[in-house]
């Protein structure tokens, strides 16, 4: 019993440590980086609203009602409501769902891919790392948006569609980056020694090269997830990203809300401003962690 309740004791200490260690990073980094942390702010209240969407929606979003139509903000509609009657609030709340959905799955299709095909180019090189670099070099010539916008235009408008097409567009992105950091540590001591007991490749990329290569990789794939958004947003502006059926950010803005843009103001407004608001978020949260792991600029902070 005593054995048993040292233990019970000694992991609850352990807990506890573990708790104030977390609390002391967290108040840490919002004293040193307090726009990062601003950025964490709206990062995970824009995820807790769409977590939630369904409880917290003060309207049905698809609910068409033809008696309020472009009625402006009130106590009803706080955001007012676009031309069919549609609760704009509650189609942003909604959206929200959508924009994160797509942030995150973008991010982590692009960082495993973007992360072993670094990784593998770098640890073996010569005509492996020629041919996985010229193809990174090929895609990367076309800019973001036009390559998505062809993508999309090749296989269809549908969900998984441009889950597909964002992440071959932001892929060698993180190829990049990661197979810069792994060209650095292949050749470190620790590495070498590792080859030198026996351990097999895998087990040196796995254990030795992808965990020093963790801070760049955290960094662009944070990145990545506000521009996910914001191109995703652009895809479904101008017709060719999601479904007519699905609430997003940028459906919101698309079609003919433009056509009632200067009698409604709000129908735009609100949408892009929540959109532009999310992606700063997200980018002054990444700006933020490279400073926090990257070795090279601990020292400025």
């Amino acid at each position: 019993m005593n054995s048993v309740s040292e233990v019970g004791r000694t992991t609850s200490v352990r807990s506890v440590r573990a708790v104030r260690g977390t609390m002391q990073t967290c108040w840490h980094f919002a004293k040193v980086k307090r726009l990062g942390f601003a950025g964490l702010i709206i990062v995970l209240v824009t995820g807790l609203v769409a977590i939630t969407a369904p409880l917290i929606a003060p309207l049905d979003p698809w609910r068409v009602n033809e008696f309020a139509r472009l009625v402006p903000p009130d106590r009803v509609h706080w955001f007012g409501t676009d031309a069919l009657g549609r609760d704009i609030l509650s189609r942003i709340i909604y959206g929200s769902r959508i924009s994160i959905y797509v942030g995150l799955v973008v991010m982590v299709a692009s960082g495993t891919i973007g992360a072993t095909s670094g990784i593998t180019s770098a640890y073996f090189g010569s005509g492996l790392d020629l041919t996985v670099q010229r193809f990174v070099d090929a895609v990367v010539a076309f800019p973001s948006l036009l390559l998505a916008l062809a993508l999309m235009a090749a296989f269809g408008s549908s969900l998984s569609n441009i889950l597909v097409a964002l992440a071959i567009v932001f892929t060698p992105s993180v190829v990049r980056v990661v197979r810069s950091a792994a060209l650095g540590i292949k050749v470190l001591p620790y590495v070498e020694a590792g080859r030198a007991i026996g351990a097999s490749n895998i087990r040196i990329m796995l254990r030795h090269i992808l965990p020093n290569t963790f801070a760049s990789l955290v960094v662009v794939s944070t990145s990545l997830i506000g521009s996910a958004i914001l191109i995703e947003a652009y895809l479904s502006f101008i017709g060719v990203g999601l479904p007519a059926n699905v609430i997003s950010w940028g459906a919101m803005l698309a079609g003919d809300v433009l056509l009632d843009f200067s009698n409604a103001p709000w129908i735009g407004i609100f949408p892009a401003l929540v959109l532009t608001l999310v992606v700063f978020g997200i980018n002054i949260l990444g700006d933020a962690l490279r400073d926090v792991l990257d070795p090279r600029l601990r020292g400025t902070q």
